[in-house]
């Protein structure tokens, strides 16, 4: 194991490596496996399923021939992934990497998974299939703002972080009221630093200073991506017949609103510009929830020491010298 000038803390390292979509995280990881005793464990949500892979901008087969990171093409897009079933894999893989004297560089931009990763999840309930179909066809009869209207009345703090069209997140929230008689916010509190993180762990957080310029970027690679066979991986998708809009694989930016294009709904430029500017949103809600991460590292993406100046954090952490 590289040297620890952490001589207080017995825990073994790890590096959280975050930030917002299309801010280079991967390139960047590869640079620094190619310098440090690391090994990559992805972070995303979408990256999980097989088959996802252009919309998803998964790293290339050469890209993971030389570079493997774990915990990618691990589920079925017909699977259901959790943020609990993510942070058990990402422990194992952090072990096992730890066992061979190396250290886990964590990568991606899902930051919900990062924070349960890191903080743990409270007990919640199991999934009720009558309160859901109940809430279901509420739903159906008054819409889900109007339920999202009534989590804020019983749970600000969950109503605040979730979008009033998020149908999953808000069923999932009032379940679990009408189950408990708890508020999600209040579960969450109550089971966190039940258990100390086995890692010590230093974040960086990439954040671009100019806004304007990952828009345009955002722009720039979803127009990529559709050059390179976007909507014929979603074709692909439609065409196995065992999948629905509904599922997690399919709710993810970019590959919702081509489903949605696909089955009928609106123009190719319309279809387009839903897509940007969803991943757009997408991006600006990683910026925020990573500004509320206080003990991150803050690195400018487009600053040309951005990766030189990543480097010389990991080497001091790790206790080696500069890259």
């Amino acid at each position: 194991m590289p040297g620890n000038t952490h001589a207080t803390d017995a825990r073994p390292p790890a590096i959280f490596l975050m930030g917002p979509t299309a801010t280079g995280k991967t390139a960047l990881a590869c640079a620094l496996a190619d310098h440090f005793p690391v090994e990559l464990v992805s972070v995303d949500s979408a990256l999980v399923y097989c088959g996802l892979d252009i919309g998803a901008a998964k790293p290339d087969a050469d890209t993971r021939r030389n570079y493997p990171h774990a915990l990618i093409d691990i589920r079925d897009p017909a699977e259901p992934y959790s943020a609990a079933q993510f942070r058990d894999d990402a422990l194992a893989a952090m072990q096992a990497t730890t066992a061979r004297g190396r250290v886990p560089l964590l990568v991606g931009g899902t930051g919900l998974y990062f924070r349960a990763l890191e903080l743990g999840l409270s007990e919640m309930p199991s999934a009720d299939a009558e309160v859901r179909e109940h809430l279901r066809v509420e739903a159906e009869r008054v819409g889900w703002p109007a339920l999202h209207a009534r989590l804020a009345q019983h749970d600000p703090d969950a109503a605040a972080r979730i979008r009033p069209n998020d149908a999953q997140r808000i069923q999932r929230a009032l379940e679990v009221i009408a189950l408990t008689g708890e508020t999600p916010t209040a579960l969450h509190a109550a089971a966190r630093d039940v258990q100390r993180f086995p890692y010590r762990v230093l974040k960086l957080a990439l954040i671009p200073a100019n806004r304007d310029a990952l828009r345009e970027r955002i722009a720039a690679r979803f127009d990529a991506m559709l050059a390179a066979g976007f909507l014929e991986e979603v074709k692909r998708l439609r065409a196995r017949g065992d999948l629905h809009a509904d599922l997690p694989a399919l709710r993810a930016v970019g590959y919702r609103q081509a489903w949605e294009y696909l089955g009928g709904e609106g123009s190719r430029d319309e279809f387009r510009q839903r897509a940007i500017d969803a991943t757009r949103q997408l991006a600006k809600r990683q910026t925020t929830w990573l500004r509320g991460e206080l003990d991150a590292r803050v690195f400018d993406p487009e600053s040309p020491h951005c990766a030189a100046s990543v480097a010389t954090a990991v080497a001091l952490f790790l206790g080696m010298k500069t890259a």
